[in-house]
């Protein structure tokens, strides 16, 4: 488990993972995905097939890796329950797999 998850596993255990709260998301304006780079962190409107998107996931990913407010950003797509994307370097079912965890 790394550190990211054992993260959310303490903060639901202490009850503090509430949706309801104000976010700060100053964070957004020093990610490393704005820019033209940001198609590769949604699914295209068109279908994809499974190889695709995973080699588009995994350019997501990378780019996640080399940014300053990755865990602020999967922060904020945990405790909206962002249902689409790359954010904070999980896909959708990485980040459901974590609420799961702690739920």
């Amino acid at each position: 488990m790394d550190n990211l998850v054992r993260k959310y596993v303490r903060l639901r255990r202490k009850g503090a993972l509430v949706s309801a709260q104000v976010a700060d998301n100053s964070w957004q304006v020093k990610a490393a995905c704005r820019g033209p780079q940001a198609a590769v962190f949604f699914p295209p409107p068109q279908f994809e097939r499974k190889d695709e998107k995973l080699e588009r996931e995994a350019r997501a990913k990378e780019i996640c890796q080399t940014c300053a407010v990755k865990e602020p950003c999967l922060d904020y797509a945990v405790s909206i329950r962002e249902p689409h994307g790359i954010w904070g370097g999980l896909n959708e079912s990485e980040r459901k797999s974590i609420l799961v965890r702690v739920g």
